[in-house]
């Protein structure tokens, strides 16, 4: 199951379960879209692997299954990737 991180990894942003604008990679690195666009031009900085949007658990999953509350953050935020 998905942890669903509440926060951008680069600019702390919140990112509710339900927010259509997390991105994640395949090892739940999270960030905001206008981050995962803008900054990191589509590539995890941390594995290197894609960034796509991130699924919205359903609000009545959530009561069983809720989101993580653990943020992460890089303390130096994200400086600019370019995809391969």
């Amino acid at each position: 199951m998905l942890e669903l991180r509440p926060n951008c990894e680069c600019c702390d942003r919140d990112l509710p379960a339900d927010s259509l604008d997390a991105m994640m990679c395949s090892f739940e690195c999270t960030y905001c879209a206008d981050c995962a666009t803008n900054t990191l031009s589509g590539v995890c900085p941390n594995c290197g692997g894609e960034l796509v949007r991130r699924p919205v658990r359903p609000a009545a999953k959530l009561i069983n299954n809720p989101a993580s509350t653990k943020r992460v953050l890089k303390a130096e935020g994200c400086l600019p990737t370019h995809a391969a």
